[in-house]
């Protein structure tokens, strides 16, 4: 018995089931749409204080391939930006205010492609549950995250950065509104 022979959308798992298909066969199952993102993508930028100078640093290296992109970020972080680079960024409240709040319901709406997102692990913040609940958000809706200069690098280099790219969009259950019109 195959596992759709249960006459179901259910999927079935035994213990004969390799693990490495497990994690796999549950996405495909979870995913019930793809979104196209366009070639220009939407990056958000974030940086606590303690990694600001790093953030623009790295963003300097790679200003060229970041103008050819719509970018979102944090108050003070895209200030910085702006002021250092002369980037055109759109710039919401800081995190502590609403910021990370702010990009978590961007991403929730499909409206954010990459987060890219240096984070202090060293240094307690006022807004650490802000702080989880935006790393959350971009894990819940399939969204790339980088938390430091080499996960960045990765994201700024992929192929996959650069053209069209369709995102699987995972499903949560009936009431959830359609996200796969969002491009």
């Amino acid at each position: 018995m195959s596992d759709n022979d249960h006459g179901d959308d259910s999927v079935h798992f035994t213990r004969a089931t390799p693990r490495r298909h497990l994690a796999l066969l549950m996405w495909t199952h979870m995913a019930s749409a793809t979104r196209v993102m366009p070639a220009r993508r939407r990056l958000a930028l974030v940086a606590h204080d303690n990694k600001k100078a790093d953030l623009l640093d790295w963003t300097r290296f790679n200003r060229e391939l970041l103008a050819g992109h719509d970018l979102v970020a944090t108050a003070t972080t895209g200030r910085l930006l702006h002021d250092e680079l002369d980037l055109d960024i759109t710039c919401l409240r800081s995190g502590p205010l609403g910021g990370d709040q702010q990009l978590g319901a961007l991403i929730s709406a499909g409206q954010i492609d990459v987060l890219i997102f240096f984070w202090d692990p060293l240094e307690p913040q006022p807004h650490d549950p802000d702080v989880k609940a935006l790393l959350r958000i971009a894990v819940v809706w399939n969204t790339p995250v980088a938390c430091n200069r080499a996960s960045a690098d990765f994201v700024i280099s992929s192929p996959l950065l650069h053209g069209s790219y369709e995102a699987l969009i995972p499903s949560y259950g009936e009431d959830e509104p359609d996200r796969s019109h969002v491009a």
